[in-house]
């Protein structure tokens, strides 16, 4: 049975949709690339902010869609199916199982018992179950990197953060499992380990009984082939003189860290909830820089939180990040309909505010586009014509930064950048021959290509309007009728409807 996957939201999701398409794998479920040929599609949702909720609402709705074709059965899996599976349930009835954030390991089972049942089917165990990681799970980050989920949950409880009611309280992943996938990961080919939780400096307290990720870090950097690793997510507050001492003394350990501070002013500090205030932040940013001077700190920030005055903004200013440097990126790279991106890059109207000798730092190569055409043109672009410096946080060879005359390093990230090019060209053109092939192969019945294999007609079903489409269309969009009464009446699914609507509107 095939099954095709949408993981949304943050790695710490993608560790588990890597996790859930294991389980599936090994329960005999084949992966598809092609939506079309998905007898069971799944979307690992977010709720993490606003854009998040939609963006799984809005996707669910789109899977949906397919349901008038091969796919039998819609999952919604993640943050947004544990936190509202009730009003899933009600407005999304295209979705077939719900299943929660810690349902991963019998996934397989559940989807077993949805296919042969009716309604909808849940599986929503208690949010501070750990279940066990598989220690052989496929990593979807292409092979070169991958991401190490040391943990789940939180305990911090920051006033805009949802995640210990959806996620639990914090629970740390035994070391012996943790090595145990590293060794796995690396064995199939990843050269860094990127460690996440919602916080990692926590690691190992609720187990061991103290903070435990200095010795998990030299227990991984005890791995052969393994070369960097690198860590996300450490509170200020949090950050101790052993975890300097273990970054200092294991060489594999990147000279990086990721320390969300979210504010420097302290009265916005406390309607956070966060733990700390501007002066330890100052303290651990000053001791970071004492210990490993070349060190790249990575944050991350919040403007316009409720009751945050012009004053608090200007803290924020003060604390060394100018206006102009700050920028929120946070539609999909799928478009660059991206204000701020544009902001950043300039367009045909607008000078970019990125400068010459400027250095973008950004977190995945994808950001800069949609593929690989996009993501070389937006590289040079910054590089040849702004004559700003990149790095890419998860590929650390994609540095342009140069020291004097020393031109390696451009030369090599201009080569590893053509070389990704090529590879992702060439598997494009193979992948769209095999499929032409295929298609010739195909016979003809009714006019359709047919599929040998399952003797389906390919391709999606031509649309079909309702004999009183256009009568309840107009009342619809004149504001006479809602979209609900329309489905209703004219006794269409939502995804259906607006799917209809789309083919219609593009052909007035």
């Amino acid at each position: 049975m095939n099954i095709y996957f949408v993981s949304l939201g943050c790695d710490k999701n993608l560790v588990d949709s890597e996790m859930m398409i294991t389980s599936l794998r090994k329960n005999g479920f084949v992966l598809t690339d092609d939506i079309e040929e998905a007898d069971v599609i799944v979307v690992n949702t977010c709720c993490f902010i606003g854009d998040a909720k939609e963006e799984s609402i809005n996707t669910l709705i789109e899977m949906g869609g397919y349901k008038d074709g091969r796919c039998k059965l819609l999952v919604a899996a993640g943050c947004l199916a544990q936190r509202y599976h009730n009003e899933i349930k009600e407005d999304i009835p295209e979705v077939d199982l719900i299943v929660g954030t810690m349902g991963y390991e019998d996934l397989s089972d559940k989807i077993n018992e949805a296919l042969e049942g009716t309604g909808v089917l849940e599986s929503l165990k208690d949010i501070d179950y750990l279940p066990t990681p598989l220690t052989d799970r496929d990593s979807m980050s292409g092979g070169y990197y991958a991401y190490l989920k040391i943990a789940e949950g939180c305990d911090k409880c920051c006033t805009y953060c949802v995640i210990p009611k959806v996620r639990g309280h914090y629970r740390s992943v035994p070391m012996d499992n943790l090595i145990a996938q590293a060794k796995h990961l690396v064995n199939n080919g990843a050269k860094e380990l990127i460690l996440v939780a919602q916080e990692t400096t926590l690691y190992g307290k609720d187990i061991y009984g103290e903070k435990s990720l200095p010795k998990l870090l030299d227990e991984l950097s005890k791995i052969d082939e393994l070369k960097w690793i690198r860590i996300l997510y450490c509170y200020p507050e949090e950050i101790t003189d052993e975890l300097i001492d273990a970054i200092k003394r294991n060489p594999k350990v990147c000279n990086y860290l990721d320390m969300p501070i979210q504010h420097g002013a302290d009265d916005v500090l406390r309607r956070m909830g966060r733990w700390t205030n501007r002066e330890q932040i100052e303290n651990t940013v000053s001791k970071l820089r004492k210990e490993i001077p070349d060190i790249v700190l990575r944050t991350t920030l919040i403007t316009g939180f409720p009751g945050e005055t012009e004053e608090d903004f200007e803290q924020l200013k003060e604390f060394g990040i100018s206006e102009r440097n700050i920028k929120c990126d946070k539609i999909s790279g799928k478009t660059f309909n991206r204000m701020e991106y544009n902001a950043l890059v300039g367009t045909e109207t607008t000078a970019p505010t990125l400068r010459e000798g400027d250095l973008l730092v950004i977190v995945s190569l994808d950001r800069l586009g949609r593929n690989y055409t996009e993501i070389k043109e937006q590289w040079n672009y910054i590089i040849n014509v702004i004559g700003a410096d990149i790095v890419v946080l998860d590929m650390p060879l994609l540095d342009t930064r140069q020291s004097g005359d020393n031109l390696d390093k451009r030369f090599i990230a201009d080569l590893v950048l053509q070389i990704l090019s090529y590879v992702a060209q060439k598997e494009l053109e193979n992948t769209r021959r095999r499929q032409k092939q295929g298609m010739d192969v195909m016979p003809v019945i009714n006019g359709k290509k047919t599929s040998l294999k399952t003797g389906r007609p390919t391709g999606r079903p031509n649309a079909q309007f309702p004999d009183n489409w256009k009568d309840y269309y107009g009342k619809w969009r004149l504001g006479e009728m809602t979209a609900t009464k329309c489905m209703e009446i004219l006794n269409l699914k939502r995804s259906t409807f607006y799917k209809l609507v789309k083919i219609y509107e593009k052909d007035l």
